[in-house]
C-alpha cells in the first residue's frame, strides 16, 4: 500500500481528543489515516510539505443538486416559485442523461478543488435509470466521496395525470442500482434515497417510501422547505415517527417552517437536519435552523443546494451560517432585553464541526470521515496560509472559517488520493476544456429549449 507523509503543518483534527497541533505530520497508509503527531519518523512512498499550510479534515457538503451545475446564478433574481417553476416544471424535463453526466462532473471537480471531499448528490431530475447511471459516471469519473441519491423528477402534471405528489418512488431503479454498481457500503460512491418527504407527498406515498428504503437498508433524504399551508401532508414527520420508521437513517433539509414540537420529534428519533443558509436565507422568511437544533442538543450539517441561487464556494456557506446565526441570537437577546454576551454565539470551531462531523453524520459516515482521526479514511485538505487573504494565520480554526475560500485551497486528498496539488486539480487540461465545452453545448440547448429569457424575471 501507498505510503504519504503530510509533514510540519498546522493541524485541525476536529478530533476532541486530538486537538489542533502545530508542527504536525500525517502518515497515511493506503485509504486510511495511520498518524496524527509530530515527527513521525516513517518511510513514505511520497512526503508533502504543508509548511505554511492550515491542515482540515475534507468538508462535507451534506446538500447538493449537482445536476445543476450549467445553470449556475441563473436564478440570482428568483423566488423560491420561480425555481420551482422554471426548474422542475420547464429546464429540468429537457435534461438528457449525457446533461446530468456533465453538469455533475463539473460540479463534483469544483467541489473537490474548493476542499468539499464528500457530498450528498441529490439528484432529483431522474425518469430512467440512464439518468442515474450517467450520474454516477461522473461522480466516478471526478473522483469525489459521493452519496448518490436517487431522486424522482417533479414535472407539471398534464390533464389527468397524476401529480409527482401522489407517485410512490420508484423502486425497481433504486434495486436496479443496490443490486448492481452500488450494492456496497465501502466504495467511494454508496447509494440513498432522496425522497419526496412528507411536506411533497400524499401519506400514502409518505409510508410507502419510507418503508422501502427500510427494505432496502439505504439512507434516505427529504426536502422540508415549504410553508404549513402547502404542506402535502399536514402531520408531517409525525407519519413515519409513527410507523417507526424515521431514524438516523433518515436527513431532513431545510426545516425552516418545522415547529419546535415537531423538530424535537425528528431529534429525538435520530434524525439529522441539514441547512443551506444561503438558500435559506435568499428565498425563505423563516430562519434557518441552526440555532434550534443547538437548543435540542443536535448538531446541523450544512449543504449548497442548488447552484442556480446559491454561492457554491463551501467557505462562504460556513461564514453565512455562522454570521446569521450569531445575528438572530443577538436579535433576539436584545430583544429580550438581555445584557450583551460575554462571549459571541456559535464561534469559528462550532461551525467548522458542523462542515466536517455534522456533515459526516448526516450521511452515516462518521466512522469514517469528519476528523483526523486515526483509521478514518484518508480525506485530507490543505489550505495555504501564505495567500494574502490568509496572512498572517494566527489561530487556524478562526483564518480556516473567517477567511478562507475555494481558491485557498492547495492540496485535497480523497481516499489517500491526491485529487488537487499545488493550487490545481488534478485532472487533464485538454479533458477539462472539453468538459466545460459539453457542458456549455448543453445548457445553451436546454435554456433555448425551454425559452426562458431573464430579462423577465428578477434581473
Amino acid at each position: 500500500m501507498k505510503r504519504t507523509l503530510i509533514r510540519n503543518g498546522r493541524v485541525v483534527t476536529v478530533d476532541p481528543a486530538l486537538g489542533d497541533i502545530d508542527d504536525c505530520d500525517i502518515l497515511i497508509v493506503g485509504d486510511r489515516i495511520a498518524e496524527v503527531r509530530p515527527a513521525i519518523d516513517a518511510d513514505a512512498d511520497e512526503v508533502i510539505d504543508a509548511r505554511d499550510k492550515i491542515v482540515i479534515p475534507g468538508l462535507v457538503n451534506a446538500h447538493l443538486h449537482t445536476w445543476q451545475t450549467g445553470l449556475r446564478s441563473i436564478g440570482s433574481g428568483w423566488t423560491g416559485p420561480d425555481y420551482h417553476r422554471i426548474v422542475h416544471g420547464n429546464m429540468g424535463t429537457r435534461f438528457l442523461p449525457d446533461d446530468n453526466h456533465v453538469g455533475t462532473l463539473l460540479g463534483a471537480l469544483e467541489q473537490l478543488s474548493g476542499g468539499v471531499t464528500t457530498i450528498f448528490d441529490w439528484c432529483h431530475d431522474i425518469t430512467s435509470i440512464d439518468y442515474a447511471h450517467r450520474s454516477i459516471d461522473a461522480l466516478d469519473e471526478a473522483g469525489i466521496r459521493a452519496v448518490f441519491g436517487h431522486g424522482s423528477a417533479k414535472p407539471n402534471a398534464a390533464p389527468g395525470e397524476l401529480p409527482f405528489t401522489h407517485i410512490p418512488h420508484p423502486r425497481e431503479r433504486v434495486e436496479a442500482l443496490r443490486n448492481g454498481r452500488l450494492s456496497s457500503d465501502d466504495g467511494l460512491v454508496t447509494l440513498a434515497v432522496a425522497i419526496l418527504g412528507p411536506q411533497f407527498s400524499i401519506p400514502e406515498v409518505v409510508e410507502h417510501d419510507f418503508r422501502m428504503v427500510r427494505d432496502l437498508g439505504l439512507p434516505s433524504s427529504s426536502h422540508a422547505a415549504r410553508r404549513p399551508k402547502d404542506w402535502v401532508s399536514p402531520e408531517g414527520f409525525h407519519i413515519p415517527a409513527r410507523l417507526g420508521l424515521l431514524d438516523a437513517r433518515h436527513n431532513v433539509v431545510h426545516a425552516n417552517y418545522i415547529g419546535d414540537e415537531e423538530l424535537k420529534l425528528i431529534v429525538d428519533c435520530g434524525a439529522s437536519v441539514t441547512v443551506t443558509a444561503n438558500i435559506e436565507v435568499h428565498v425563505h422568511p423563516m430562519d434557518p435552523v441552526s440555532g434550534r437544533l443547538l437548543a435540542l442538543g443536535a448538531m446541523p450539517s450544512l449543504g449548497i443546494d442548488s447552484v442556480p441561487l446559491a454561492n457554491s464556494d463551501f467557505f462562504n456557506e460556513m461564514r453565512l451560517a455562522m454570521l446569521y446565526q450569531r445575528a438572530l441570537d443577538q436579535r433576539v437577546a436584545w430583544r429580550n432585553g438581555a445584557p450583551p454576551p460575554d462571549r459571541l454565539p456559535v464561534p469559528p470551531r462550532q461551525v467548522l464541526e458542523w462542515a466536517t462531523i455534522g456533515g459526516a453524520r448526516a450521511l452515516c459516515m462518521e466512522d469514517r470521515i469528519g476528523s483526523l482521526t486515526p483509521g478514518k479514511k484518508a480525506d485530507v485538505v490543505l489550505i495555504d496560509g501564505l495567500a494574502l487573504n490568509m496572512f498572517p494565520v494566527h489561530e487556524p480554526t478562526f483564518s480556516t472559517v473567517q477567511q478562507a475560500n475555494a481558491a485557498n485551497v492547495d492540496t485535497v486528498l480523497v481516499d489517500g488520493i491526491v485529487r488537487k496539488r499545488g493550487g490545481k486539480l488534478v485532472y487533464a487540461d485538454a479533458l477539462l476544456a472539453q468538459r466545460r465545452d459539453e457542458l456549455l453545448r448543453s445548457v445553451s440547448r436546454i435554456i433555448a429549449e425551454s425559452g426562458y429569457r431573464s430579462s423577465a424575471i428578477g434581473s
